[in-house]
């Protein structure tokens, strides 16, 4: 049985997913088969060359559409499919991310295949594990941007409502003082005319008293000084004889 050779360090995982975050997701296994997508490149500079020979054997088989996809999982931009060729009974297990092949290993047993796929698959979780937080966090960022731009505006509204009503209110209390001083004014106005209108019905009254007054009423006479003068009496007269 073919020997499963080794993953490429964390820290070479690491590079890599830094720079797969700014490039499209994979495209499915499925469409590899169909043509529809663009077969996964082999590894530059591959310093075990079965390892080369083998990715490029896959892609041959690939591009004549003669593998059948068992299977295929994706984590992220990290996925591992398991392939079958019918002509020779071999199985193909692979374990990629984006549209590079990292690993490929062939193997004509069903059980080591199905054993290989799995451990592929779950390598694909740890792997894109940095990717989905980085999907999550740059999600979460995003969101939190936008929730501070709107309250941003909320408090510009805000603070726009208040002026407004201190505005307003400036106005009315303005407003109010010089109503309470016209109130004033016009308060002193109303006494003074009260006082001159109780003086006209007092005149009136009394002029109406002495045009229903019955009794004449006349100027009083100058007084006269009493005389001096003696008046002579007359002389008497004997009383007469009757016969």
């Amino acid at each position: 049985m073919r020997r499963i050779e080794m993953l490429p360090s964390r820290l070479g995982c690491a590079l890599l997913l830094v720079v797969g975050l700014l490039t499209a997701p994979a495209a499915m296994a499925g469409r590899w088969q169909r043509g529809e997508a663009e077969v996964p490149a082999a590894p530059a500079n591959s310093e075990d060359s079965s390892v080369g020979n083998t990715v490029a054997e896959l892609q041959r088989l690939m591009g004549n559409n003669a593998l059948t996809e068992l299977r295929t999982t994706y984590n992220g931009n990290y996925g591992a499919s398991l392939l079958f060729h019918a002509d020779s009974l071999n199985y193909y297990v692979a374990l990629f991310h984006e549209k590079e092949f990292w690993r490929v290993i062939r193997t004509e047993s069903v059980d080591n295949a199905e054993s290989l796929y799995l451990t592929f698959a779950d390598q694909t979780k740890q792997l894109a594990q940095v990717y989905l937080d980085t999907v999550r966090l740059q999600a979460g960022k995003a969101y939190s941007e936008k929730l501070v731009a709107m309250n941003e505006r909320r408090l510009r509204g805000l603070q726009q409502e208040v002026e407004q009503q201190r505005q307003q209110s400036l106005q009315v209390s303005n407003a109010l003082q010089e109503r309470k001083q016209q109130a004033v004014a016009l308060s002193t106005d109303l006494r003074a005319t009260n006082s001159q209108l109780e003086a006209l019905n007092q005149q009136i009254k009394a002029l109406q008293a002495q045009q229903i007054n019955p009794e004449l009423s006349l100027p009083a006479a100058p007084s006269v000084a009493p005389a001096t003068t003696t008046i002579p009496l007359a002389p008497a007269q004997e009383p007469a004889s009757h016969p």
